[in-house]
């Protein structure tokens, strides 16, 4: 389980999240959904180590991993698919999956080892591009190798920072499709997104972020059956973050 209590976190003096408490459970699937510049990629970078809290805790299965560096945060069982699926133009899908693959002694790994074969049966798109550079790739490959990448660290937790931007209808649902099979697989998936579409399609827990503060919670199924609770809570948010 990854646990955020009190999680505040900004930068160069600023505060860009305050106080945020959310839980993701293995097997579960948290969305935080919030306008851009709500704290979204905030909140992913503190989790993931990448920017030190300024207060809170994050704890990994009961373990305190706040400020930890970002190596340590991954070996602990972390695993982060950034925005903008930043592969290397110049690698091919082969060379990412190994230089991703790193076997894990560690206790506790969930559904076992990620190995390249079990990624690549998981994403047989990529199995056919191996050869190719990831320059060469188009978007949704791009994301489905930073996906690749990850997993190959045999999370426990996965953080997702909007893994369908920019990708056409079908691929996005394809993405949405492979977070419910992680989640089976009993990994914890935090997602972020502005999509209210995409918070509502894969999520047991949907959480609206407004300037860094939680202003609702929703139950996933619930959002799933009307979304218009939750398009009601973005459509306010901005005003009640100035009141």
């Amino acid at each position: 389980m990854l646990e955020l209590t009190s999680l505040t976190a900004g930068y160069h003096g600023g505060t860009v999240l305050h106080g945020l408490d959310a839980e993701v459970p293995a097997g579960g699937v948290h969305a935080v959904v919030g306008h851009n510049g709500a704290g979204k990629t905030t909140l992913v970078h503190a989790v993931a180590g990448l920017l030190r809290p300024g207060s809170g805790t994050v704890r990994l299965d009961g373990t305190d991993v706040t400020g930890w560096p970002p190596h340590r945060v991954a070996h602990a069982g972390i695993g982060l698919v950034p925005q903008g699926r930043r592969v290397f133009g110049s690698l091919t899908v082969a060379e990412h999956l190994l230089l991703a693959h790193r076997p894990r002694r560690r206790a506790g790994a969930v559904g076992g080892e990620w190995g390249i074969g079990r990624v690549l049966d998981l994403l047989p798109r990529l199995g056919e591009r191996r050869g190719h550079r990831g320059g060469e790739l188009s978007g949704g490959e791009q994301q489905m190798l930073a996906l690749a990448r990850a997993l190959l660290g045999s999370p426990r937790v996965l953080l997702l920072d909007e893994p369908t931007e920019g990708l056409a209808p079908g691929l996005t649902r394809q993405v949405h499709a492979l977070v419910g099979t992680l989640a089976a697989e009993g990994l914890a998936v935090l997602l972020v997104s502005p999509s209210p579409e995409s918070a509502a399609a894969c999520a047991d827990t949907v959480t609206v972020l407004t300037s860094g503060r939680v202003t609702a919670r929703f139950d996933g199924a619930e959002v799933r059956a009307d979304q218009a609770a939750l398009r009601e809570a973005l459509a306010l948010a901005p005003l009640r973050a100035e009141g």
